[in-house]
């Protein structure tokens, strides 16, 4: 599973031009779910994202996760994450787990993170318009495949 995470001040999602959801300040997670991933994914993810430190300190120090800010989660489902690149110069999203086996770990992801952060999610598999107001900006890439690491 690979996420990247994004420091926001305000952001939303957006489908058909409806507004879907939106936050204000907190982290937008743009979530991409690999063949390979299962539910110890999801939990090493939920708990990496919320323990995250990118947040600042008293002192201006990246030293403060959402727990310790609050603030909201906006979560996008975003199987191009998943594009493996090595050959030609057309992605191929054979990496990336079908929809309908995916949807489950990206809504149980959510329901974890949720359980700490109020997360609204996009709609998974549709056309979305994201905007982001990217805070810092401060940028994380996470892959749970080296959770042992």
């Amino acid at each position: 599973m690979i996420v990247v995470v994004q420091r926001s001040k305000e952001s939303s999602v957006s489908v058909d031009n409806k507004l879907v959801n939106s936050i204000d300040s907190g982290l937008v997670l743009l979530v991409g779910i690999n063949v390979n991933d299962s539910e110890s994914d999801v939990e090493w993810m939920a708990h990496k994202i919320l323990n995250l430190r990118i947040f600042d300190d008293e002192t201006g120090i990246m030293n403060k996760s959402i727990l310790d800010t609050g603030g909201s989660i906006l979560s996008i489902s975003q199987f191009t994450l998943q594009a493996d690149t090595h050959k030609g110069n057309r992605p191929s999203y054979v990496n990336a787990m079908k929809g309908s086996d995916a949807i489950k770990l990206y809504e149980s992801l959510n329901s974890k993170l949720n359980e700490k952060i109020k997360t609204y999610p996009g709609i998974f598999g549709a056309d979305m318009m994201v905007k982001i107001s990217n805070d810092g900006p401060i940028t994380i890439i996470l892959d749970s495949k080296n959770k042992n690491v």
